[in-house]
């Protein structure tokens, strides 16, 4: 990985593959190397040039202490900051909870950038986004005072999503992954996600690109009701919801195939 310094942050990213470019954002808690170890997307079958970065706060890009620095649309800066140091003019804004909500407010700050979104399981938002908050700011503390292990435990009595009933292997990873982190820096960005939220309703509903939306089932923290409103609001979207592992194994040809489409309609568009 290689770094720029964005907003007075080194945020450290990977560029890989060829065609228009990519731009994905990562979820809380996750980082470049944390996805390649269990990832929802395979990059290498998307016809796209696709940069990477751990985002502010995550794997080795820089933390910063003031918290709203971990807002969406603080990450959203961030992100078009780095497009910019890179010389991407124009790119698809991709993204998973964390990433999704970044990749709308670059849609909202900078509309004549962000020519289509790829938003993966949309988290809550608006009037469900008070509850999470809660948990967030109780994670940080419990992080803080007696490590990560507590936080482990509790979340074993909570069931996965749907795609991943019964994936004691997945289970795993996503608790390897959390024994991770320093916990003076895990907590740092719970703290930070408690800053967060999607852009106002109105402000979605300008949106004009074609958008794709993955969404699973079963995740409080990700509710389908997130992504099926955002369905409603965003004019040119398409949603498709996994319930089962099948499912979810179809989203790496159904990302392939959205920015194929894209780049047809902007060839035909230049014809």
């Amino acid at each position: 990985m290689t770094s720029h310094s964005i907003r007075g942050a080194a945020i450290h990213h990977q560029t890989a593959g060829s065609g228009p470019a990519l731009i994905w954002g990562h979820g809380l808690t996750q980082s470049c190397a944390l996805e390649d170890a269990d990832p929802r997307i395979d990059w290498t079958k998307v016809p796209a040039t696709v940069t990477r970065y751990d985002a502010r706060g995550h794997g080795v890009s820089d933390s910063t202490t003031d918290l709203d620095g971990y807002s969406w649309e603080a990450l959203a800066l961030d992100q078009l900051g780095l497009a910019d140091d890179l010389g991407i003019d124009t790119y698809v804004a991709a993204g998973a909870s964390m990433g999704c909500g970044t990749a709308l407010h670059a849609a909202v700050l900078a509309p004549e950038r962000v020519n289509a979104l790829v938003l993966m399981i949309p988290p809550t938002a608006w009037e469900t986004r008070e509850g999470q908050t809660a948990q967030w700011e109780a994670a940080a503390h419990v992080v803080r005072t007696k490590g990560v292990e507590p936080m482990i435990e509790a979340r074993r009595a909570i069931a996965p999503p749907d795609p991943f009933r019964g994936d004691l292997e997945q289970v795993a990873r996503r608790e390897t992954a959390l024994r991770s982190w320093d916990t003076e820096r895990l907590a740092q960005v719970f703290l930070g996600a408690t800053r967060a939220d999607l852009p106002p309703r109105e402000a979605i509903a300008n949106i004009t690109c074609p958008t794709l939306i993955l969404a699973w089932t079963g995740d409080p923290a990700h509710p389908r009701t997130t992504a099926e409103e955002l369905h409603s609001l965003l004019p040119d979207s398409q949603l498709h919801l996994a319930s089962t592992r099948a499912e979810l194994d179809q989203w790496t040809a159904l990302t392939a195939a959205f920015v194929a489409n894209q780049t047809s309609r902007t060839e035909e568009g230049t014809n």
